[in-house]
């Protein structure tokens, strides 16, 4: 599965936007202007994703990458790997 469909089903599942997620994540306390707040686990984002939105590990992870910034999502929730200099 791409990382676009991954995005494309947590929307579906959701009705969330990557920047839905973003905004959340911030007012969690997860995220700073620079990307996941230092001493944040991945644990503790899939353990919120699954008990807030009901999403598997898999798709949770995918959420967590977008917050990392590892992967990016563009317009349209076309999601794409971030790519470097």
């Amino acid at each position: 599965m791409t990382f676009k469909a991954y995005i494309d089903n947590i929307r579906s599942k959701t009705g969330k936007t990557p920047d839905d997620f973003r905004a959340r994540a911030r007012e969690k306390g997860f995220l700073t202007a620079g990307g996941i707040k230092p001493g944040v686990k991945a644990g503790a984002i899939v353990d919120w994703l699954k008990d807030e939105y009901g999403l598997g590990r898999g798709h949770a992870m995918a959420i967590y990458a977008l917050l990392k910034g590892a992967k990016v999502a563009g317009p349209g929730s076309k999601a794409k790997e971030k790519r470097s200099p």
